[in-house]
């Protein structure tokens, strides 16, 4: 397909209003703002109890933890805040330890800058999801220039540690009601994008555009699917066929009901049993367009077999799902070493920002620091796009910070109200535009500095303004002069290894006298590079001066790989027995 192809471009526009645009709210806007008031409420107000809202800072850097995981299964979500709690605590230890030791400005640059490399990195290749690594870098660059002795350093980590539990417990606090809450929604989206693609599948510049974000959307259902782990659920079958469905609309969007799709998409947003699609061996019952059955839950216009191998194409993929989730991800030094270019322009970014903003007599230099942290992106026009968003957001925030502030100065109880109120319109708002985020992070940000005690306005005002240019500035340079130039040819040597080892899989599964230990490692040959290559297109999104990234090829390659695992699987006699399957396709979980 040409448009699988990627095509050359030299370089491309850097854009100004584009970037400024607002998108649609998130389905789940609430979920974040509502957790992150959840989770820095109750420490905050009991320390203006204790009268000691001097310690909020500490407290809110675990809170603010209860932001990550909101895509993510329950189970992989508790896994996902623990290792950010700790790798907080990791960061904060460091910067108060630093902190302790010296008061040399240019050396608590240089630990900061090299603590958001590490960061930026870390959740780069652990792809930990939003807000990724800007949290982190904002606590331990912050905490660096807050005056410490090394006795306070384990007390100040206690609170931090203590309000990152009660911020574990917020983000797990939905399980019990929605325990497929996550899952459903992906795949929600997956089947609507689906059915946007079908009525523009006749072509054009718009038909592309919904091609590419149908076949994304699927691809991070399937991501979704596969992190919930490997215990058996009957609502995660159900849903991964729903995922399949998903992908048969795509193959053949002239076949496809988008009415039906949508409707799919609806129920399963919900708290009632997964919509059934058919047993992938029987008619379900449910007519065609025509009046006649179907056999695989997608309605055809002529009654006649889905051109794309229809119920064995289902039962193959998702036997090959299977497999791939029993593959163990990469360790993460192999994923590390690809985004050496990304922790090298971080680091550097940060580093000149932090420098110039202290040449420039500033009293907060981290600001600039964590302004450059912010704006790296999976490549340089993303990047400028984010510096645009930042400048235009943190400009507008700062006129908000002078308008709360007599309000906030009123005590410590309307303070930290105040900042209740910025974490929620924050994070209510970043899903339409980061500058419009930026527009209530910008006075939570200059509102924190005021927990110690109330500062002059105007100073922190112009401070903040001075900073973020600096850092808008320097990060973006910075971006420019290191550049991920090996990001495309590590997509494409992966395809190739995927081809390859799915090549190598079906001729020892087509070969009578394979042996089960050839079998066993074709399969997980396989399996492996299906993994590597998802790893791979996510770290690499583009860079400036580089071909655009073959997404859709990238999906494709997954999908015969799917049904050359399930070929492997089955000669392995590993394939579940077809009763079984279709028992798992009529059985419904009753439960939300």
């Amino acid at each position: 397909m040409s448009s699988a192809t990627p095509t050359p471009t030299r370089v491309r526009r850097l854009p100004v209003v584009g970037a400024l645009r607002l998108g649609r709210p998130s389905d789940v806007w609430f979920k974040p703002a509502l957790s992150v008031v959840a989770a820095v409420a109750p420490p905050s107000l009991l320390l203006v109890a204790l009268g000691r809202l001097d310690l909020a800072a500490y407290t809110m850097a675990g809170s603010l933890c209860a932001l990550y995981g909101h895509n993510r299964p329950y189970p992989a979500r508790a896994k996902v805040l623990a290792w950010v709690i700790l790798g907080m605590l990791g960061g904060l230890a460091v910067a108060l330890v630093a902190a302790s030791l010296t008061r040399n400005a240019v050396v608590l640059v240089t630990v900061g800058a090299l603590l958001a490399a590490v960061q930026k990195a870390v959740c780069d290749a652990t792809r930990v999801g939003p807000p990724a690594h800007v949290i982190l870098t904002f606590v331990s660059s912050a905490t660096l220039f807050v005056p410490q002795t090394l006795g306070q350093v384990p007390g100040h980590l206690a609170l931090a540690a203590a309000a990152g539990a009660w911020a574990w417990l917020v983000g797990m606090a939905p399980a019990p009601l929605r325990p497929h809450g996550p899952e459903r929604r992906a795949t929600a989206q997956a089947l609507k994008a689906a059915a946007v693609y079908a009525e523009t599948a006749r072509g054009g510049e718009e038909g592309a555009g919904a091609r590419s974000a149908a076949y994304a959307a699927v691809h991070a259902a399937w991501q979704t699917l596969l992190a919930a782990g490997n215990r058996p659920s009957t609502t995660r079958r159900a849903l991964e066929r729903l995922v399949v469905r998903a992908e048969v609309a795509l193959a053949a969007p002239a076949d496809a009901d988008p009415a039906r799709l949508r409707a799919w998409a609806g129920a399963v947003r919900g708290t009632g049993r997964v919509p059934r699609t058919g047993d992938p061996r029987h008619e379900d019952g449910v007519p065609h367009r025509d009046g006649g059955p179907h056999r695989d839950g997608v309605p055809h216009r002529d009654g006649g077999p889905h051109r794309d191998g229809g119920p064995l194409r289902e039962r193959d993929e998702l036997a090959g799902v299977a497999a791939e989730r029993a593959v163990a991800p990469r360790p993460l030094w192999s994923r590390l070493s690809p985004l050496a270019p990304v922790a090298v322009r971080t680091a550097l970014g940060c580093a000149l920002a932090g420098y110039v903003s202290l040449a420039l007599g500033a009293d907060r230099p981290y600001w600039a620091l964590v302004t450059a942290a912010s704006l790296y992106q999976a490549n340089v026009t993303l990047t400028w796009s984010r510096a645009v968003q930042r400048v235009v957001g943190n400009l507008v925030g700062v006129l908000l910070f002078a308008a709360i502030t007599p309000v906030a100065q009123l005590g410590p109880l309307a303070l930290v109200l105040c900042i209740l109120a910025c974490n929620f319109g924050a994070e209510a708002l970043i899903g339409r535009n980061y500058w419009l985020g930026s527009v209530c992070v910008t006075p939570l940000a200059l509102l924190v500095t005021e927990l110690p005690g109330y500062q002059p306005t105007g100073e922190l005002v112009t401070d903040r303004v001075v900073d973020t240019l600096i850092g808008a500035l320097v990060g973006f340079t910075a971006a420019v002069a290191v550049t991920n130039r090996r990001a495309g040819r590590r997509v494409e040597r992966a395809l190739t290894a995927v081809d390859r080892a799915r090549e190598h899989a079906a001729r020892v599964a087509a070969d009578p006298a394979a042996t089960p230990a050839a079998l066993e490692a074709a399969r997980r040959g396989l399996a492996a590079a299906v993994v590597d290559l998802r790893a791979t297109a996510d770290a690499a999104a583009g860079e400036w001066w580089q071909r655009a990234l073959p997404q859709e090829r990238v999906v494709l390659a997954e999908q015969a790989a799917h049904r050359t695992l399930a070929a492997t699987v089955r000669r392995q006699g590993l394939l579940p027995d077809p009763g079984t399957i279709s028992t798992h396709t009529h059985t419904e979980d009753a439960s939300p």
